[in-house]
């Protein structure tokens, strides 16, 4: 039922202040009509005099006539003075000199002495020829709107009042600036003016906005309309044709001051004239105000019918003459902003509309509109996008080489292309230490964007825990995750000695991608973060460990991404920026946007919410509403189904489009994946998921039962083996979070499969029986199982069974990629599971390679040789003892653990791995020596050194420490410094120092005691290293044999020795058999016992 009645056509004014609704005011109309005729002469004669009282005061008249206060003028505002027989007053008008131009705030138009008849009794009938009112004009003979009209050009268009303005410019100069304004009311300043007859609902729609503006979304809103403004400020004015349209300009001018103070201002006027209402909207343009007007397009008949006063059934029997709209004109606006059929709409319908256009608009927001129309600003109303512009990428990247270097994981650079594409605006970087508190206590940040407080740059600045800003930052924005950058105390270190403040971040795989600014090194209180953030205690969570295994340190400081992230899985067309999401959903011609997250391949039931939720929009009064489909695209945990699984699904949904009852219509759907990790945190998630698709363009977000959640592992304290959170706390903490801002969910129903149509929808519980329930568990056992489509006639009601899947399910190419992935599941090489980047190895250009680098599948072999362990000699050909070949596995900064396999054909370089067969990564840093090892050598496990340890089986380690990164695989003459004997795990493991014969210091350096000369502080950085670098994995400390690295000689030594023993092992000094720790050794290359 509608909220609200049109209303009557016009209120008596003195009724109204008694507090009479119009309704009651309906059954006075013929008294009031009687009491109109009685006293309207007396009344049109007084306002006659007051008219020209103004006038005279407004161009510099001298005495005036007075006059006891008018009597309340008639309440028909569509009657026309010339009905009325209008008294006769003398008094002596002001001739106004027209040429003159007046340059200041008060006229110098000059005027005649006004006068009063001398004597009412002589002079009974002025102006006469005869009498002592020679000269004088009768009022009615006055032409007030010229008047008027003169005396308004004899006024400047701009007074000035104060300095700051000069002459003739617009007195905003003094005022302060419209958008400090705007941002700190929370909205611009507008004009609606509503324009057309009477009875079409100006008042009622108004009326409507208004209430829903001020009382749901807290707006500051006014409405203008006859009544109030006949109470004030137009009360001297009647119903001419002149008066009405000085009401115009009055109520254009009022309106444009309260728009400009930041008010959305309604106006509800008549307003006849095409001319007053293009000068009123003029007014708003020079004054760079929006105006909108609304046109009220109502057939007379309908008014007609309407007629709650009877109006229109007076001027029918020739009781009221000149009404606007029947005998007097209207003329319809050419092209007004909005036009409303309020006859075809309900009253919300209307009021709709015009919200609508506002929230599109911007005009419900107080910041500048960053985006298209009807697309919302991002969190914090600032654009983010922290890519470097090309043209000084070059020196960004030379910059980001010389600084010190911090190590970041794949989750590390999920969160980075979070940042640095905009999905977590305001945020530009890795979170500093108040900004975390701000998250972990409050799921949201204050912000300052427009510095009304001085707070503007409180994200972006070192956090200070002594000095507090006098005045909070005045906007809350949500921000429920802590994105954070974890560190060591070894990086925290390098930094800190470093000198810099700024440090570049560099990928597992070794790969520079972005600068850190300033950076801010905090404790990492782990046990806080998780506490706060997921509520729960489950130390086998799968991110939850991951936040333990993370460092004891934090770095905050905003980032710089030196290029575009890119994974070249083969998905990197629906990766796409925040901006480039907007661009997209205005090329559709999105007027909003509603997001869809997936975490699982899309079936006929999710297209049907899709689809439903897109019609409902519709029904609201949006004309495109768009799709956004949002595959998870960062970590996910082992067990979820793989994005590139999920993403080939999808891409199957939108070709079937409308086909079939699981596909998606590719026009009004826009496919792109969400880049952040899934941290399993329940309802605290998913206020970030909202949140992030927001930045996006999204004003919509659907919302399933315990979104964002899942099973506590068998370590949960109090949900071991269960959900987590409960299924529907999600929806209710995202309805109700902080920050939230006025973006609304779509919540999930149940939805069934429908045997009698093969459609997926909600229920009809009148006929239960023709529906079936595929849960997400039994789709999957009918995928493990290859199920087939079941007939459309005939769906049996145990689909496990017929081992069968009903045709209108899913889409069929999708459905047998998912059957594809099921059967093969276990092949885990073929899947994507999440964003991981894959690149190419910056390996040698002798070398070639399969799997990808990073991957267990990795391999690298050498094309001239066969074996890089046996064939390649130890030493360049004529080269000292000091001079050694090394063979690279590792390159600098790069800490995917690579090794020689021993055991495998050819001896390749392969990715290490953990007992629990996962690759093996540094953790501890970003490695600053290149790492590989010397061919042709073997620390036998049968040898033991001075302390009782046993060599670790292994080519002899070498660590290089020039200043250029080597290639992986490369064979690079090295001259020998000395060497550290590390006890690893109760194995003696040397490691030999060199340098590059072709580093710019090679010539300088010839033994340690020259390294600590030239390159200061890389013995310790190294010593440290090495003793340290497992620490980070929660193995202990590695100890030394001495603390001191041995000569280069002693060095030396170690190498000659080595050598001998990997003679032995192939046999070259007649050493038959296999040795002790070499069974399985692939010893078949010619430099060994091969051929």
């Amino acid at each position: 039922m509608a909220k609200y009645a049109y209303a009557p056509l016009s209120v008596d004014e003195n009724t109204r202040r008694k507090g009479k609704s119009p309704h009651d005011v309906a059954s006075e109309n013929e008294r009031d009509d009687n009491l109109v005729n009685e006293r309207m002469p007396m009344c049109v004669g007084i306002c006659v005099l007051l008219a020209i009282v103004y006038v005279l005061s407004r161009t510099g008249g001298g005495n005036v006539v007075a006059t006891t206060g008018p009597p309340p003028l008639p309440d028909d505002p569509n009657l026309r003075s010339a009905t009325v027989p209008i008294p006769v007053v003398t008094s002596e008008i002001p001739t106004i000199d027209s040429t003159t131009t007046s340059t200041t705030s008060s006229s110098t138009a000059s005027s005649s002495l006004v006068t009063k008849c001398p004597d009412p009794i002589t002079c009974p009938q002025c102006p006469t020829k005869d009498n002592q009112c020679a000269g004088l004009i009768d009022p009615k003979d006055i032409d007030m709107g010229e008047l008027r009209s003169k005396a308004l050009a004899n006024t400047p268009p701009h007074i000035i009042e104060c300095s700051a303005a000069n002459a003739g410019e617009s007195q905003s100069a003094c005022h302060l600036p419209s958008s400090t304004r705007y941002a700190a009311l929370g909205q611009k300043g507008a004009t609606l003016w509503m324009t057309g007859c009477s009875g079409a609902g100006k008042t009622t729609i108004a009326t409507a906005l208004e209430d829903r503006l001020v009382k749901h979304y807290g707006k500051h809103v006014y409405r203008l309309d006859g009544d109030n403004l006949r109470t004030g400020i137009n009360r001297d004015l009647t119903f001419s044709e002149a008066d009405r349209a000085e009401a115009v300009r009055r109520s254009g001018e009022i309106a444009t001051l309260f728009a400009d103070s930041g008010v959305i201002t309604l106006v509800g006027l008549i307003s006849p004239y095409r001319a007053d209402r293009d000068a009123v909207r003029k007014r708003h343009e020079d004054q760079g105000i929006p105006f909108y007007e609304v046109f009220l397009d109502v057939p007379v008949d309908e008014l007609k019918k309407r007629d709650p006063k009877g109006q229109y059934a007076r001027v029918e029997s020739g009781e009221l003459k000149h009404f606007t709209c029947i005998d007097d004109p209207y003329e319809e606006p050419l092209y007004p902003e909005i036009t409303l059929k309020t006859h075809e709409l309900q009253i919300e319908e209307s009021a709709d509309q015009l919200f609508r256009m506002l929230e599109m608009d911007g005009i419900l927001e107080g910041a500048p509109k960053l985006t298209p129309p009807g697309l919302p600003n991002p969190d914090g109303d600032v654009v983010v996008d922290l890519h470097v512009p090309s043209s000084q990428k070059s020196a960004k990247v030379a910059e980001a080489a010389s600084l010190p270097k911090v190590r970041i994981t794949d989750i590390d650079l999920n969160w980075l292309q979070v940042i640095g594409e905009g999905w977590a605006s305001p945020l530009k970087g890795f979170m500093r230490e108040g900004t975390l508190l701000e998250t972990l206590h409050f799921n949201s940040l204050l912000v300052d964007p427009f510095n009304l407080t001085g707070n503007a740059l409180k994200h972006e600045s070192k956090t200070n825990f002594e000095s507090f800003p006098n005045h909070q930052a005045p906007q809350r924005v949500s921000m429920s995750i802590p994105i954070t950058l974890s560190c060591t105390d070894y990086t925290k270190n390098a930094i800190e000695s470093s000198g810099q403040t700024d440090v570049a971040l560099v990928t597992q795989l070794g790969e520079i991608v972005a600068i850190l600014r300033d950076a801010e090194i905090y404790n990492n209180r782990k046990e806080e973060i998780v506490t706060r953030m997921y509520g729960v205690i489950d130390p086998g969570h799968p991110y939850i460990a991951n936040i333990y295994s993370g460092g004891d340190y934090l770095i905050g400081g905003e980032v710089e991404l030196l290029d575009r992230i890119k994974y070249n899985d083969g998905l990197d067309q629906w990766r796409k920026t925040a901006n480039e999401l907007m661009e997209e959903f205005q090329q559709k011609g999105a007027d909003t946007v509603f997001a869809f997250q997936t975490r699982n391949p899309t079936h006929a039931g999710h297209a049907y919410l899709m689809k439903s939720a897109g019609d409902d929009l519709k029904k609201q009064g949006y004309k495109k509403p768009v799709l956004w489909l949002s595959p998870l695209g960062g970590w996910t945990k082992s067990d979820d189904v793989p994005l590139d699984v999920r993403v080939k699904q999808h891409e199957e949904v939108l070709k079937a489009g409308i086909s079939h009852p699981g596909g998606l219509d590719p026009d009004s759907t826009v496919m792109a994946i969400w880049p952040a990790p899934m941290v399993y945190a329940g309802p605290t998630e998913v206020e970030f998921h909202a949140k992030s698709r927001r930045s996006a363009g999204a004003s919509y977000f659907v919302v399933g039962r315990d979104p964002a959640g899942m099973k506590g592992s068998s370590l949960a304290l109090a949900h071991p083996d269960d959900d987590l959170y409960d299924g529907d706390h999600g929806r209710y903490v995202l309805q109700n979070s902080p920050g939230i801002g006025n973006m609304k969910m779509l919540s999930f129903v149940k939805v069934m499969y429908d045997i009698s149509d093969n459609v997926m929808k909600i229920p009809d519980e009148t006929r239960m029986q023709d529906f079936i329930s595929i849960s997400g568990t039994k789709m999957r056992l009918l995928a493990r199982n290859g199920a087939v489509p079941c007939s459309p006639t005939d769906i049996p009601t145990d689909l496990v069974e017929a081992n069968c899947i009903p045709s209108g399910f899913m889409v069929p190419e999708g459905w047998k990629g998912v059957v594809d992935y099921y059967k093969n599941i276990e092949d885990s090489q073929r899947w994507i599971p999440w964003s991981r980047p894959i690149i190419t190895p910056p390996a040698d250009s002798r070398t070639t390679y399969t799997g990808n680098l990073g991957t267990t599948a990795f391999q690298l072999k050498h094309k001239e040789y066969i074996s890089f362990w046996h064939d390649i000699p130890l030493r360049p050909s004529g080269e000292p003892d000091n001079i050694i070949t090394l063979v690279v596995e590792i390159p600098m900064r790069m800490t995917a653990k690579m090794e020689l396999n021993k055991k495998g054909e050819n001896n390749h370089i392969a990715q290490d791995v953990n007992k629990d067969g996962s690759a093996r990564y540094y953790t501890y840093g970003t490695p600053f020596f290149n790492y590989g090892f010397i061919p042709q050598t073997w620390e036998d496990p049968s040898v033991k050194s001075s302390q009782g340890y046993a060599g670790d089986n292994d080519p002899l380690d070498v660590i290089e420490i020039g200043s250029s990164r080597l290639l992986m695989g490369s064979i690079t003459p090295c001259k020998v410094l000395g060497s550290v004997e590390l006890i690893d795990e109760g194995e003696t493991d040397h490691k030999i120092i060199c340098i590059n014969l072709n580093d710019p210091d090679a010539e300088k350096i010839t033994s340690m005691s020259d390294l600590d000369q030239v390159k200061p502080g890389t013995i310790t950085n190294l010593i440290h290293w090495l003793k340290n670098y497992k620490t980070s994995d929660g193995k202990p400390q590695n100890s030394l044999a001495q603390e001191e690295p041995t000569s280069a000689q002693e060095a030396i030594d170690i190498i000659a020795e080595t050598h001998l023993r990997w003679r032995a092992l192939c046999g070259h000094d007649g050493t038959t058999g296999v040795l002790e720790g070499s069974e399985g050794f692939w010893l078949d290359s010619p430099g060994c016992k091969g051929e």
